[in-house]
């Protein structure tokens, strides 16, 4: 294997040209910039204290340049991470004190471990288990939780900590007479600030800008004396070097949030990457080397003091509109955070826990997809419930119940789907011989005394007993009539042994009731294995056909008689 499917650094450092310097240094600033209040907002999500964000935002995103494929992905705190870190150490440690502090460390480097675990075995396939309207309906039930969560910062006054939407809603209500209408303004402000800026471009950092009018309101107009939060002082330095403390026990109490926040994680970043590849030919994402980018850099942030990371949407995007070409970009975003640890933390003062939940506010409503449920209403209702009972089951049961309803619906619908696959029953189109699926073309012709049947599937132990039923039910439609079944094989991929002895005990059956078996386009794969489990011998060399017309053209010429009725045209009932 060469080095630099392991270090991708190597493979644009090298041939590094000056011209890529201007974007790069471009989007390293901006997304430098705007990592910084998005850093310490996302913190406060975590129930960390937000020096904690900017912390987060050095080392992971260091190590990820140097290890990761994607040359746009913004590595760093995101909303969904930092909600969901929140829900899992939350019922361990209070807030912000120094053993959640450690927890929320710990956990870093668990899913750290997991990741980079997933990537070096080849696993990062696993993540298909998370179907596309589970995770959208988690990420918007989530989106409502976490945006709702900062009312208490918007609005200025005291609401318990919940991960339940309808606690959140019926607390702010009660405690409405004792909004701080001062702290209100500033947050709408913020808000508005952020909006248009994003109208005007969305290069130009809204956040940094809602930041700076927060500080200079309230240092200017002495609004902290009247009641608005600010988040104080900000330790100044960088961050020191610890090792964090995982034991059997706390490993046992982290592992399903660790894993939950590794895939979805995961997920998310997988799914910028590619959209954003989408757009640049000259380099490829690959997803288990991501897995291990993503890994180190969690592994080498817990040392740290960083709290889970991975890539964001927002700040990927960002990245990209502001001309990001290489890893060098992150790397120049990373130096900027660490310039503001050394130098600039003073400044942060008189920031308003307003401004910040304006930040937070803007970016996760964002995701709240209510498009792709419209779209799935229309399209797909199976997908449409998967979609909308994770959301309800998030919202009313919480976030990690909520991840965990979504993945069970994704594994229930796999196995649902597997065990119940497409079958047709065919028919031939006049005057042709071509065979089509009698439930969507109409005035097909069918024969009493023949079953064509297709079946659309691999055929294994957890779909036979369909399979096998599906003939049965058919057979029985033409009983006493019925002469051959034709098993049109073509969709066939692979066969396991259950499915053999299936359809021995059919082809059994079949020849003691006087019907032949016959089959047309196997597959060699398949003609092999069933010529190993000497199936070929059972049911004959001379019943497999290449072509369906070719199997009906032997079994009309072996009738004793031909009887007109046989053929007849099918008239569908209902356009399926």
């Amino acid at each position: 294997m060469r080095i630099k499917n392991f270090l991708p650094i190597l493979e644009w450092a090298p041939r590094y040209k000056k011209t890529q310097l201007k974007g790069d240094l471009s989007a390293g600033l901006t997304v430098g910039v705007m990592l910084i209040p998005q850093g310490m907002a996302y913190a406060m999500i975590a129930g960390l204290p937000p020096i904690y964000g900017l912390y987060a935002s050095t080392i992971p995103i260091i190590l990820y340049a140097i290890l990761g494929t994607s040359r746009q992905l913004a590595v760093g705190p995101v909303a969904m991470v930092s909600l969901l870190t929140a829900a899992g150490i939350g019922t361990m440690a209070e807030g912000g004190t120094e053993v959640y502090i450690g927890l929320a460390v710990a956990l870093a480097l668990l899913v750290g471990l997991i990741q980079f675990s997933l990537g070096v075995f080849r696993l990062g396939f696993l993540v298909n288990f998370l179907s596309h309207p589970v995770i959208s309906g988690f990420t918007s039930a989530a989106a409502l939780i976490i945006g709702l969560s900062q009312l208490k910062h918007l609005l200025g006054i005291n609401l318990d900590r919940s991960h339940h939407i309808h606690e959140i809603i019926l607390q702010a209500v009660e405690r409405f007479g004792e909004v701080n209408w001062l702290t209100l303004a500033i947050g709408m402000v913020g808000i508005g600030l952020i909006l248009l800026a994003k109208r005007v471009s969305k290069s130009l950092p809204g956040p940094l800008l809602a930041v700076v009018f927060g500080i200079l309101a309230v240092w200017g107009l002495g609004f902290a004396e009247h009641g608005v939060k600010i988040v104080g002082q900000v330790p100044q330095g960088l961050p020191s070097f610890v090792l964090p403390k995982l034991n059997g026990e706390l490993v046992q109490n982290l592992l399903p949030i660790a894993l939950t926040i590794s895939l979805v994680s995961f997920m998310e970043s997988i799914a910028v990457a590619k959209a954003i590849q989408a757009k640049h030919k000259n380099y490829k994402v690959i997803p288990n080397q991501e897995l291990i980018a993503l890994g180190a850099a969690n592994i080498g942030g817990a040392f740290f003091q960083s709290y889970p990371t991975t890539g964001g949407f927002s700040r990927t995007a960002v990245n990209d509109q502001a001309g990001a070409k290489t890893g060098l970009a992150s790397i120049i975003s990373a130096i900027l955070i660490l310039l503001t640890l050394l130098f600039l933390t003073p400044l942060f003062y008189y920031l308003p826990n307003a401004i910040l939940a304006s930040v937070i506010m803007v970016a996760v409503f964002g995701l709240i997809d209510y498009k792709e449920l419209i779209h799935l209403w229309h399209a797909n209702r199976t997908d449409f419930a998967m979609l909308l009972v994770t959301f309800l089951a998030t919202l009313g049961l919480g976030i990690e119940q909520g991840i965990g309803v979504g993945v069970v619906l994704s594994l229930a619908m796999v196995i649902y789907r597997t065990t119940r696959p497409h079958f047709a029953i065919l028919g031939r189109v006049p005057g042709t011989t071509f065979y089509r699926n009698i439930e969507r073309f109409e005035n097909l012709e069918t024969r009493k005394d023949v079953l064509i049947i297709r079946f659309d599937a691999q055929l294994y132990f957890a779909n036979t007993n369909f399979f096998r039923d599906i003939i049965q039910e058919e057979s029985l439609k033409r009983k006493g009539e019925l002469k051959a079944i034709l098993i049109v094989a073509e969709s066939i991929n692979y066969i396991d042994s259950s499915a053999m002895h299936a359809l021995e005990e059919m082809i059994e059956d079949c020849k003691s009731n006087n019907i032949q078996v016959l089959f047309s386009g196997v597959k060699g794969p398949i003609r092999d294995a069933m010529a190993k489990a000497h199936l070929v011998e059972k049911i004959g060399s001379d019943h497999f056909f290449m072509s369906i017309q070719e199997a009906i053209n032997v079994i009309s010429k072996n009738s004793d008689e031909r009887n007109p009725e046989d053929m007849k045209p099918y008239v569908l009932q209902s356009n399926i």
